[in-house]
């Protein structure tokens, strides 16, 4: 595949004309390169919703001819996922608000007295939800080999005879790195534990095959994966989900419910999906995802990662040129990673950094924590347990922060805009910001 070939591949997305003034005078095209938080929207998913609107209705319960439409639309959709992540015969997929409440959900749903094996690297959405079971948590490893043998000796250590689970992400929201899901859910297998793949940043820029993985759930976003917001899956395995009380009680998730003599409640609960989906459920997000979904497959992903590859190139070369600029990584250079890429610049705060980008360029990207702590905190050579806030620390342009600029982009990004980020950080190190810049409430931005 050539070069040119790669570069027209991009999708079309929401927003990808919309200007933005600039402080120095003039407007110009958003650089939207904040992908990680959320992506924008696909131009077809959004086409796909607005031409659904008109026809939507409530689900599972209701004879009307909207009501119908509208269940068949919401459990189409649940097949579509689960073609999309090719999942086995028997799992079942749940739909949910996001990845944090798919793994909310999850955690809800262990078995007593379940152990829980999840690394310090963890986006705060699969690092906190376990606080109901004995976690364990695991260091940072630097290699994928590594972090297959810290799994395995803790793992060889513990109870062989309670239930055990380990979470981990798919691709790092901070370094963008894969990690080795494949082997890490064999060494699980191996010692009787069960895994769960954080999908998150991994899904929107990789195929995810919940068979070849051989993993036990898979939770996802919507609002990452070129959706809108409000929706998100949990796929996998049945079991603990039907042996579970149900994540929410409620109409949707009850079969049946009657009175009994002593004036008490009887309920039989769903043993499907339905079980944790109580509640009139988001047919429009769910619609949205499924959306997604066959417009990444139809787009191919092959195309696809190799068009992000090069836009990595164009970022990693670039800030590579830039003596002052530290890209953050666990793994070596040569690891295969998605379009999210995390550094510092020395001598700069990374608020007054981004905030320049912003107010200067027209580039939107992330700087602070980006709700992985401990993971960020290793990086940058501080203590991994000192707490910090997601966004900025209150510290003044040209202070330095404990925090970092975090970059990412995917299928729907233009080339121009890596290349614009890449000319105005070289820029910016080397004649500084054009405007002066003040701390408010702990977020740089520009001087009035």
């Amino acid at each position: 595949m050539s070069v040119s070939t790669v570069v027209s591949a991009s999708l079309p997305v929401l927003g990808r004309d919309v200007t933005v003034p600039l402080v120095t005078g003039g407007e110009v095209t958003y650089a939207a390169l904040d992908y990680a938080a959320s992506a924008p929207a696909l131009q077809r998913v959004w086409d796909d919703v607005a031409a659904y609107a008109p026809y939507y209705g409530s689900v599972h319960r209701g004879a009307g001819y909207l009501s119908q439409l509208s269940t068949d639309l919401f459990e189409n959709a649940r097949r579509t996922v689960e073609e999309f992540l090719d999942c086995r015969d028997g799992d079942q997929v749940v739909f949910t608000r996001s990845t944090t409440d798919s793994l909310n959900l999850l955690a809800a749903a262990l078995p007593a007295d379940c152990q829980v094996f999840v690394f310090e690297t963890e986006h705060h959405a699969s690092l906190l939800p376990w606080r109901d079971a004995r976690v364990t948590y695991l260091n940072a490893p630097r290699s994928p080999g590594e972090a297959v043998a810290t799994l395995e000796r803790a793992l060889a250590e513990r109870d062989p005879h309670g239930p055990a689970l380990v979470c981990v992400t798919g691709a790092s929201n901070v370094t963008g790195e894969l990690w080795p899901v494949r082997e890490l859910a064999a060494a699980a297998h191996a010692q009787g534990a069960r895994i769960v793949l954080d999908a998150a940043q991994l899904a929107p820029h990789y195929p995810v095959s919940v068979r070849e993985l051989d993993v036990d759930w898979v939770a996802f976003s919507g609002h990452k994966l070129y959706a809108p917001f409000g929706s998100g899956v949990l796929a996998g395995r049945a079991d603990w989900l039907t042996e579970a009380e149900p994540y929410l009680a409620g109409g949707g998730a009850s079969r049946k419910v009657s009175r009994r003599v002593d004036g008490g409640v009887d309920v039989e609960w769903h043993e499907s999906a339905a079980r944790h989906e109580a509640g009139s459920p988001n047919v429009i997000g769910a619609y949205s995802i499924a959306s997604a979904c066959k417009a990444l497959t139809e787009a191919g992903f092959d195309t696809l990662v190799a068009r992000e590859q090069h836009l990595i190139d164009t970022v990693r070369t670039g800030l590579a040129e830039v003596p002052e600029v530290r890209v953050l990584s666990l793994f070596d250079d040569d690891a295969p990673r998605v379009g999210v890429i995390s550094f510092v610049v020395e001598g700069w705060n990374s608020s007054h950094f981004a905030a320049a980008l912003s107010a200067e360029y027209g580039i939107g990207v992330r700087d602070g924590l980006f709700c992985a702590h401990p993971l960020v905190r290793t990086l940058l050579g501080s203590d991994p347990q000192s707490q910090g806030e997601c966004g900025a620390p209150e510290a003044a342009p040209g202070e330095k922060s404990l925090n970092a600029i975090r970059v990412s982009f995917g299928a729907g990004t233009p080339d121009e805009h890596v290349e614009r980020f890449v000319r105005a950080v070289k820029e910016l190190v080397r004649d500084g910001a054009k405007w002066n810049y003040r701390t408010v409430e702990g977020r740089c931005v520009p001087a009035v």
